[in-house]
């Protein structure tokens, strides 16, 4: 990747395109330390201190933004979760499923709809923060010193709904003007920053305890092992054989040629590591915005708390069950099978219409079954990393696995991978511009 980024800076409009991206990455990160008037950052960093919520996620994602409770808290993630549920959506709207098919105007629809779901979600998580840490809101220094705490708090959510559609407009730029992806490149550079400042306070904890250079060690071995497993697996698919018959039109024979259907094994991506998280995280906010330090919010976090069997389990199943539902939406085996009919190719061995059908789904369910297997597995690894240090160095151990969680982990390899995918595909056809010029 190292190479293809060195290459690309040799051609002057992709040197640009890269220079542009990192302009606005930049004044992203800036503007995630950035604080928004009206909250005290230390009394947040402490409640969160030794767990792993629905809160944490965010922070991660954002780069720490939350935690320094700036104007740019939220991040990505009400886009995120709206173009998700657009998306969901898609498949459930016979509307949509048109607009979705009626090509660049159809998208600019669908990305509008996306956009106002997301300002949507953005005032419904600015209002739960608020609320869930009504506690540290400072009224000596706030822009309206000695204000009601309901007007300090009509502020602060108005300062993180537009900080969270900055965001959006920062990442819509990078996919315009730049390389990649804005929204993954967004995500990617906060989830590396996240995982910067846990190292540096691992560091940090390692010269004030050498015991604890130990557990360092132990933890990037583990996560280049990792890294290298998921960049293994991520590359992984199974190769379906189709063959399409020969047709004489006029003077011209079209077709006779072999092709495949790529059947990825983490086709269906972080998606349902991020839904069975949130939904088993998604009480957890509900308790602590509305009912903080009750007997039920104690309970929930013992025995639903990311280091409970009860959770491991719980989440293995739900990535289970949510891998499947989401390669039912990503791959439709009946769909896929009347295409290639209606194109006159057939999989060799196998009779065209449902008998296809029925031996693609075979192959889905059989590659999903591993994939989700994968995932559950590579999801769970921190919760199990907790059960075996104990106590023992918990501190430093945990704050890196949370900052190195495998949803980072999957997030980070995919986004570098796709990052250097497109840069091929523009230094390639900069090069079929300048032969054909």
């Amino acid at each position: 990747m190292f190479k293809t980024i060195a290459n690309a800076f040799k051609i002057k409009d992709i040197r640009k395109k890269i220079l542009i991206t990192l302009l606005l990455l930049f004044i992203y990160r800036l503007g995630c330390w950035l604080p928004a008037v009206g909250f005290d950052a230390s009394t947040i960093v402490n409640s969160e201190n030794g767990s792993f919520g629905f809160f944490n996620l965010m922070d991660m994602v954002s780069g720490g933004a939350l935690q320094n409770c700036s104007v740019l808290a939220l991040g990505v993630a009400p886009y995120i979760t709206a173009s998700i549920v657009i998306q969901l959506l898609t498949v459930a709207i016979p509307r949509l499923e048109q607009l979705s098919k009626q090509g660049e105007d159809g998208r600019r629809k669908i990305n509008l709809y996306t956009r106002i779901a997301a300002l949507v979600l953005a005032i419904a998580q600015a209002v739960g923060i608020v609320v869930a840490y009504s506690g540290s809101i400072d009224k000596a220094n706030a822009l309206w010193a000695g204000a009601p705490t309901w007007l300090i708090g009509t502020g602060i959510v108005i300062t993180l709904v537009a900080g969270a559609m900055f965001t959006v407009w920062i990442g819509e730029r990078i996919t315009d003007l730049g390389v990649g992806n804005g929204m993954s490149l967004l995500i990617f550079v906060g989830i590396l920053s996240t995982a910067a400042t846990a190292f540096r306070g691992a560091i940090e904890s390692a010269i004030a305890d050498i015991t604890n250079l130990w557990y360092i060690a132990i933890f990037i071995v583990a996560v280049i092992a990792i890294f290298a497993l998921i960049v293994f697996v991520d590359g992984g698919e199974r190769r379906v054989n189709v063959q399409y018959a020969k047709q004489i039109k006029g003077r011209k024979m079209y077709g006779g040629q072999s092709t495949y259907i790529p059947i990825r094994v983490t086709g269906t991506g972080v998606m349902p590591i991020i839904f069975a998280s949130a939904l088993i995280t998604f009480p957890q906010l509900i308790i602590s915005m509305f009912w903080p330090g009750s007997s039920a919010y104690n309970w929930y976090s013992k025995w639903m708390g990311s280091g409970s069997w009860v959770y491991i389990v719980l989440t293995a199943v739900l990535i289970l069950l949510f891998a499947f539902f989401w390669a039912k939406l990503m791959f439709d085996p009946d769909d896929i099978s009347k295409r290639i009919q209606q194109q006159g190719g057939f999989i060799p061995g196998i009779r065209a219409g449902k008998p296809t059908a029925d031996y693609l789904k075979k192959i889905s369910n059989r590659i999903t079954l591993f994939g989700a297997i994968f995932l559950a597995v590579i999801a769970l690894i921190p919760s199990l990393a907790f059960k075996a240090i104990g106590d023992a160095g918990a501190l430093t151990a945990g704050n890196l696995i949370n900052a190195f969680s495998a949803t980072g982990l999957m997030i980070v390899v995919s986004v570098a991978l796709e990052l250097d995918k497109q840069l091929e595909a523009q230094m390639l056809m900069r090069n079929y511009k300048g032969f054909l010029n």
